[in-house]
Order: C-alpha cells, then sequence, then structure tokens
C-alpha cells in the first residue's frame, strides 16, 4: 500500500492505494467522483478520459500512484460552484449529450484542446475527440459544442485556460 496525495478538482486529497490501482478506481471507489464514468476497462472508449496537468488520459489505464502530487481533474472540478463551465454549458445548448455516458470524457478532451487551441477547426476538434466513442450522437453536436465552448472562451477572454485548474500544480519531490 502506497500513501498519496492527488490534487482533485483543486483540492488535496490524500488516499492510501495499492500499487495497481487504477486513477478510476480511486476516484469512483476511495474518493466517491463518480462522474467519470467506467466504460471498456482497456482504454478504448475514453468514457474515463480525466485531465492529469492537463493532458487527457485514461484513467482507467493510469496507475493512481502516478497520479501522486499531480492535478487531477475531472468532470467535477469544471463547474464553479453551481455555475457551468462554457464547455459544459455549450454541450447543453447544443444537445451534445443524450445518455451522457461519454459526456466528462468529452468534456475532458475538448477542455484540452481549447486550451492549447483556442480557435480549433472541425478537423481539429474531431481529431482531439477521436479516443472518445459516443453511440448517440453522432458527434456532430459534439463537434458543434467544442466549436460553441471556444467561442465562449474567447469571448470571456478565458482561452487557453486550463479548465477546472484551482491550484497550482506542485512538482514532485
Amino acid at each position: 500500500m502506497h500513501a498519496i496525495t492527488l490534487y482533485v478538482n483543486g483540492k488535496p486529497r490524500e488516499v492510501i492505494v495499492e500499487p495497481i490501482a487504477s486513477l478510476l478506481n480511486v476516484l469512483r471507489g476511495d474518493l466517491g467522483l463518480t462522474g467519470t464514468k467506467e466504460g471498456c476497462g482497456t482504454g478504448y472508449c475514453g468514457a474515463c478520459t480525466v485531465l492529469v496537468d492537463g493532458t487527457p488520459v485514461n484513467s482507467c489505464l493510469y496507475f493512481a500512484v502516478d497520479a501522486d502530487h499531480r492535478e487531477v481533474t475531472t468532470v467535477e472540478g469544471f463547474a464553479d460552484g453551481p455555475e457551468l463551465h462554457p464547455i459544459q454549458s455549450a454541450f447543453v445548448d447544443q444537445s451534445a449529450l443524450q445518455c451522457g455516458f461519454c459526456t466528462p470524457g468529452m468534456i475532458a478532451s475538448a477542455a484540452a484542446l481549447l486550451a492549447d487551441n483556442p480557435d480549433p477547426t472541425e478537423e481539429q476538434i474531431r481529431a482531439a475527440i477521436a479516443g472518445n466513442l459516443c453511440r448517440c450522437t453522432g458527434y456532430q453536436a459534439i463537434v458543434h459544442a467544442v466549436q460553441a465552448a471556444a467561442v465562449r472562451l474567447r469571448e470571456a477572454g478565458r482561452h487557453g485556460e486550463r479548465a477546472g485548474r484551482r491550484v497550482v500544480v506542485r512538482s514532485r519531490a
């Protein structure tokens, strides 16, 4: 067993984990953050995508011990209290979700893209969400939501921000 500290959605969280525990299982089981979904468990579907230091990862394949002293952003970390993040509200407004199972991973992937590229082309959006499978929407509404979110973030002067970041990333000691 290993004691680790994760900076989850801006808050330090200390947990004791087995060396082979996935970040997904720690987030859902130990920390009660059930917004991140387990789909395939093999890294294929992207439902479990979260941000680790701003980079999208499949949390089902990512060892929790590798996230020690890193910033982890789950779908719960994007909203500011009751106020949805512009990416989240764009998904709602553009009807980019139906069953909602893929939505947390799609939002994390979109946030990483928009942090690096505030004005992506449709092709760039499709490439960024390629690791996230959706069986409901046909993807066009998701692409429109990411485009709308990009506009909202630029208009709000929030382009290039790392969505969900609440704390400074601490270096590994």
